[in-house]
């Protein structure tokens, strides 16, 4: 399996497997990803180079978004002070369910992040999503804190506030990466 990154063309591949991820999360009982993901919110990260497809063959297996940009009002100033790098969107087709893909996902992020000379790998997950959350704590992130006021998408309680990082790290993903090097972001 190889990583490419996402291009305009997978737009529609990426609005797809939101809604698969919302109706198999529904399922097990959450409302998480319940309302559709703005399709021109989701082509200016595309076009920021910052969505990523694992892709098997001529299917795509999964995806995820890794930036340096942070959703304000979630990370304080000292912490948004250390070198960080923020996982979004992660998603594994529920054809490949199992395989260990998310995980192998979360290596390749945080390799990715300490080429680019980050000291973290940070995400916020839906704070009602129990599962979710043990999912990244096993996979050796700490939570930090749950941050439940001041969504930036409607002045209510914030939906995505669990906070969690692991030390970015160089990891044996085991995935052909076709994506450019990245630059360092810090100095």
């Amino acid at each position: 399996m190889k990583i490419t990154t996402a291009t305009p063309a997978d737009l529609d591949q990426l609005l797809a497997f939101r809604e698969e991820a919302a109706s198999w999360i529904s399922a097990l009982g959450s409302d998480q990803w319940s309302r559709p993901y703005p399709a021109d919110r989701l082509l200016v990260t595309i076009e920021a180079g910052t969505v990523f497809m694992l892709r098997d063959g001529g299917r795509t297996a999964g995806t995820v978004t890794l930036t340096p940009e942070v959703e304000e009002g979630l990370w304080s100033d000292e912490e948004l002070a250390e070198p960080s790098m923020f996982i979004n969107k992660l998603t594994v087709a529920r054809d490949y369910a199992g395989r260990d893909l998310g995980s192998r996902l979360l290596d390749w992020a945080g390799d990715r992040a300490y080429r680019s000379a980050a000291k973290w790998i940070r995400l916020d997950a839906w704070t009602t999503n129990q599962r979710l959350q043990r999912y990244y704590l096993d996979q050796g992130f700490q939570h930090m804190r749950t941050v439940l006021e001041g969504s930036a998408v409607n002045g209510g309680p914030r939906v995505s506030g669990w906070l969690a990082q692991r030390p970015a790290r160089l990891a044996d993903h085991g995935f052909a990466d076709e994506t450019p090097s990245p630059e360092p972001l810090w100095a």
